[in-house]
């Protein structure tokens, strides 16, 4: 089983910056894919961005502002520029370990106008 922690939400202006971290707690090594979902009000939950091995893979919403990144078997970030309104929802990283997935808690992002 992979437990996973959010954190690095918060209130930001829009075309500022936010940078959202993940970490990964028991059998981290045995996460094959880590992903950047969120879920704003009103609306279903959406692929932000993922990483598998080497590759990464980008909502065309967030394509050329958000990078992905998984520095180590631990932590998995999510560095997020030029933030607009729209980006304003409740963000998730899941984890996929020997293929089952695994949900952290959320964080919350809003960005105002």
């Amino acid at each position: 089983q992979v437990q996973l922690v959010e954190t690095g939400g918060g209130l930001v202006q829009a075309g500022g910056s936010l940078r959202l971290s993940c970490a990964a707690s028991r059998n981290a090594f045995s996460i094959s894919t880590m992903g950047w979902y969120r879920q704003a009000p009103g609306k279903q939950r959406e692929l932000v961005a993922s990483i598998t091995g080497g590759r990464t893979n980008y909502a065309d919403s967030v394509k050329g502002r958000f990078t992905i990144s998984r520095n180590n078997a631990v932590n998995t970030i999510l560095q997020m520029n030029n933030l607009m309104p729209e980006d304003t929802a409740l963000y998730y990283c899941r984890a996929v370990s020997w293929g089952t997935g695994y949900w952290g808690q959320g964080t919350q992002v809003t960005v105002s106008s």
